[in-house]
């Protein structure tokens, strides 16, 4: 397994500091970001990708094609993130049948048209989070929907455990027991960040510091993948810091220096 970080300015300065160690820069689809972290680190890119929302030419199927051929960038990634605006009285929290049955038609087809393109073999589809505002619905968010679109259509699986976490919390299920219910035997990329409580939102938020409850998760699904039990993904990356707005206080340097070398620690523990 390899030890990514997203990239920021303030990881670049403790790496050359020989504070942390890493393998990969994680960088969104930014052909700036992706030279600029290339020259201390292979760099390697996740993309924008939302299956049932049909983005791709938003995004830029050129855009996709191309860091995919010139970067270390193994799989195209996509969110099961379909948008509640784009069905009619369709409400967030529906349970309805019919409402699971055209979210997950939506999803297919997106799924479908990346493995024309690249291959399924190449296509891995990442677990949403709950978050009221990016409008995604319930059936989305729920670990045997998840599982059932990778089993049909043969595409791997990325696992966010603090989208799960979140998820969990949500759907009032233990976040092991909803993990464990996720397609882990398709388990390609695993990504790991900390999660607060937001009290402006009254849900839990990722992209923070790492909290103990988020290590005692990392630490259990490493157990898993350690043993055998589970999948050995190509990365495990560790989703803190960035560039930009939004990015100003969750980039801290004594965060990214206490948290990289325990997530690299934990991954390759012959190197502890």
């Amino acid at each position: 397994m390899q030890v990514a970080l997203n990239y920021s300015p303030q990881a670049a300065a403790l790496l050359d500091q020989g504070v942390i160690e890493l393998d990969y820069y994680k960088c969104p689809n930014w052909p700036d970001m992706v030279a600029t972290a290339s020259q201390q680190r292979p760099a390697y890119v996740h993309w924008p990708l939302m299956a049932g929302r049909h983005n791709g030419g938003q995004v830029g199927w050129e855009n996709v094609t191309s860091l995919l051929n010139s970067t270390p960038t193994p799989y195209v990634n996509t969110h099961l993130a379909p948008h509640i605006g784009d069905f009619k009285d369709m409400p967030l929290d529906t349970m309805l049948p019919e409402h699971d049955r055209l979210l997950t038609e939506a999803i297919l087809e997106d799924v479908n048209d990346m493995g024309a393109r690249y291959g399924m073999e190449r296509v891995i589809l990442e677990n949403a989070t709950w978050d009221p505002s990016y409008y995604i619905p319930r059936p989305v968010l729920e670990a045997e929907r998840i599982s059932q679109v990778v089993h049909d259509t043969g595409a791997g699986f990325l696992l966010d455990i603090s989208h799960a976490r979140c998820s969990a919390a949500y759907l009032g299920v233990d976040p092991q027991e909803y993990i464990a219910n996720l397609p882990v035997d398709h388990l390609r990329e695993l990504h790991v960040t900390g999660v607060i409580y937001d009290t402006s939102q009254n849900r839990l938020n990722d992209h923070f510091p790492m909290t103990e409850t988020d290590w005692f998760l990392t630490e259990w699904v490493l157990e898993k993948i350690h043993s055998g039990d589970w999948p050995i993904p190509w990365v495990v990356a560790l989703e803190y810091g960035g560039v930009g707005a939004g990015f100003s206080e969750r980039s801290k340097v004594e965060v990214i220096a206490a948290d990289l070398p325990r997530l690299y620690r934990l991954v390759k523990p012959v190197h502890a």
